[in-house]
């Protein structure tokens, strides 16, 4: 009787002995498979550039009418806007952040480049254009850019900046209303990271 005691004390000791080893690895196990933690540390939402190829029906032109592509600026970073030709206070924002953003990254500045997609056939003012020479500006398809740029719940490609990575994939998108200095730290981390571009 006594011997079957010390039998079970010493069963449990054993299995207690194995749950405080075991532990640390099971916890780990769960945060990382059921828990998920959040913890990311960039800003703009990465998106996946299989769910959103750039469309071959893109037609974008420039603006003097020549057939234009998004593949003449691979091998760069490129950051993308989306408006019409009125190009109200917001659309106007957006390209003076992207001048900004592009200029702070100082000499990786030209490893970036800017591009104005403009959905409409409307003629531009020449003081936007030379405000923002330097910014590529093509008109293409409204339909084919809606169906290709994914936009947050509540708002449309026109509020955000994307970034097309040097293979010509679309990878991230910035909020409406994005804070420059937090897309600033993002760019920053890309072209840090990034040994093409």
């Amino acid at each position: 009787m006594e011997q079957s005691k010390q039998k079970n004390a010493g069963r449990w000791k054993l299995f207690l002995v194995l749950a405080v080893c075991a532990s640390p690895v099971i916890a780990s196990y769960l945060t990382y498979y059921v828990i998920k933690p959040e913890g990311r540390t960039n800003y703009g939402a990465l998106v996946d550039p299989r769910a959103h190829p750039i469309p071959a029906a893109l037609g974008a032109v420039s603006l003097d009418g020549k057939p234009a592509s998004l593949d003449a600026y691979k091998g760069k970073w490129v950051m993308l806007q989306v408006g019409d030709a009125e190009c109200g206070n917001d659309c106007r924002k957006r390209l003076y952040d992207m001048r900004q953003l592009r200029l702070a990254q100082g000499k990786d500045k030209d490893r970036i480049e800017r591009v104005w997609l403009i959905t409409d056939d409307k003629p531009l003012e020449t003081m936007l254009m030379r405000e923002y020479d330097g910014t590529h500006m093509l008109r293409a398809r409204p339909d084919s850019l809606k169906s290709w740029l994914p936009a947050d719940s509540g708002t449309t490609a026109a509020d955000h900046i994307y970034m097309i990575d040097p293979l010509g994939n679309l990878m991230m998108r910035f909020p409406k209303d994005a804070d420059p200095n937090k897309i600033k730290k993002d760019i920053a981390k890309l072209l840090k990271a990034s040994r093409i571009g």
